[in-house]
């Protein structure tokens, strides 16, 4: 799966910091604390490292 939005691939590397233990479950909010609940570490890897070059900052509705 790869990420639709800059916003959405950064809330995946906050997620993934805090799966592997790099950052406090603690300090997430918004969409990286749901990620990080609801995803396990291959999905957070595979959403963290999608290539943002063409991506919008926010996907639209």
């Amino acid at each position: 799966m790869q990420a639709k939005s800059k916003a959405q691939q950064q809330a995946a590397g906050i997620a993934l910091a805090a799966k592997r233990g790099d950052k406090k479950v603690g300090e997430l909010k918004g969409a990286s604390k749901s990620m990080y609940e609801s995803m396990d570490e291959k999905e957070l890897q595979e959403l963290a490292e999608t290539e943002t070059r063409d991506k919008p900052k926010h996907k639209g509705n």
